[in-house]
């Protein structure tokens, strides 16, 4: 056994799934290294020895060979420590010399299947894994072009977390890109895991109730913020794209809406126009006629709500909270319930629990309409982020709507569309929505 091969036995005896083999090559002892549970270990020697009888030749030797199938290296096993790390192969000679080599790996990846998060209708069914390289790829093959631009980066001390970015040439912001490189590369030390970390190595605040990246498991999708001059980040391991910057109208528009006639394209996206401001003002407005503003109603009205409000204890602002948080504990148990009994005991509970409420006088049946309407509303806009980021803003209106009634829900209005139109992402203000023109600087 060479110095090589014991300084790196050393260096991983305490990994049970770490395999060190003798094997023959040109009638030389050699010793292989790696995980078994990375490496197809009776294939990869399989698909050596072939390759040995192919380039066999009578006066080649055990380092001619080794020349033929990598960067021969000795001494400094550091790189051999890493490269086993990342599923190579070490191929070590009794000189000290060794060669990394690609293995045929351990099938660890699920097959490319529909999406679970984004239903389409009318489009690819193809989502993204968690292999980084398999999406890579199905982006180039959504976008065959020699300008799709791909910069590769390791993050992390502790371990090593690939990152790629995506851009096509010619269309993004020059200025974006070189940033967004630069940001990256001053923070490439740091650890890399999941979205907060990625915003916090690109430098964004950690509070912001919007996210500033637009996320998407669909390829198609991808490929269309990529033409519009966006930049597309992929992390090993987590099956979505992160594309930068976003902007409001995102949360209104599919890729694969272009499959249907002009006029229902626009009437999906009018729909979901008004499934925003429903989700928005409709419980704060409930709250402000009700508790603040009643003369505002027609005399009938107000007396419609005003029976079905009969026997109520509580105020109309906690009669709201109360039903909000009801809502929201619904819909997170059907998020973590298994997918087999999640819908059925949601929807049992969610009827059973809305009549118990009604017939105990504790909300009234306005309401219970109200609030369905609000959630089926909420869940027409695009991205589960966007859905979850305006269920957090109706709550501040409903706050201000109960203090200052119809005026209050107005001036909540207005401080979210301030807030909105304050976040920028590397200079592009979020209420963008002309990309050619103001985000694609030539």
């Amino acid at each position: 056994m060479g110095e090589v091969s014991k300084k790196v036995k050393k260096r991983f005896k305490n990994y049970d799934d770490f395999f060190q083999q003798e094997t023959y090559l040109y009638k030389e002892i050699v010793e292989i290294m790696g995980f078994n549970t990375l490496i197809n270990i009776p294939k990869t020697k399989d698909i050596l020895q072939e390759y040995t009888k192919s380039v066999h030749t009578p006066d080649m030797t055990l380092d001619d060979f080794l020349k033929t199938i990598g960067e021969v290296k000795e001494g400094n096993i550091d790189d051999a420590i890493q490269s086993i790390f990342e599923g190579k192969l070490i191929i070590c000679s009794n000189k000290g010399q060794y060669v990394v080599v690609d293995p045929i790996p351990k099938e660890l990846n699920r097959s490319i299947e529909p999406p679970s998060n984004e239903n389409v209708l009318q489009g690819s069914q193809s989502s993204f894994i968690e292999d980084l390289e398999t999406n890579i790829g199905l982006i180039r093959k959504e976008k065959t072009s020699e300008k799709l631009c791909v910069n590769s980066y390791s993050m992390g001390k502790r371990q090593n977390k690939k990152l790629a970015l995506l851009y096509i040439e010619g269309n993004v912001n020059k200025d974006i890109l070189s940033e967004m490189q630069n940001q990256i590369e001053k923070n490439i030390k740091k650890e890399l895991q999941n979205q907060q970390d990625l915003s916090n190595i690109l430098g964004f605040s950690p509070w912001l109730t919007m996210s500033k990246f637009h996320t998407s498991e669909l390829p198609s999708e991808a490929v269309k913020m990529l033409l519009q001059g966006r930049v597309v980040l992929f992390i090993d391991r987590l099956p979505i794209a992160f594309i930068l910057p976003s902007l409001i109208w995102d949360m209104f528009t599919i890729e694969n809406e272009h499959n249907y006639p002009y006029p229902l394209m626009i009437l999906i996206r009018v729909l979901r126009v008004l499934g925003l401001l429903t989700t928005l003002i409709v419980p704060g407005l409930y709250v402000a006629l009700v508790a603040v503003n009643p003369g505002v109603l027609r005399i009938e009205m107000a007396l419609s709500i005003a029976q079905s409000r009969q026997g109520v204890p509580y105020p109309a602002l906690v009669e709201v909270l109360i039903m909000l948080l009801i809502l929201e504990l619904i819909l997170e148990a059907s998020v973590r319930l298994p997918k087999s009994i999640g819908p059925t005991i949601t929807m049992v509970g969610g009827i059973i629990l809305g009549q118990a409420i009604v017939d105990a006088k504790l909300v009234s049946n306005l309401l219970i309409i109200i609030l369905a309407a609000t959630t089926i509303a909420n869940f027409t806009i695009v991205g589960v982020q966007n859905s979850l980021s305006i269920r957090l803003y109706k709550y501040l209106i409903v706050i201000f709507a109960s203090i200052y009634g119809v005026f209050g829900l107005l001036a909540g209005m207005l401080l979210i569309i301030a807030y909105l139109s304050s976040l920028k992402t590397f200079g592009v203000s979020y209420l963008n929505v002309n990309l050619e023109r103001d985000v694609i600087k030539r």
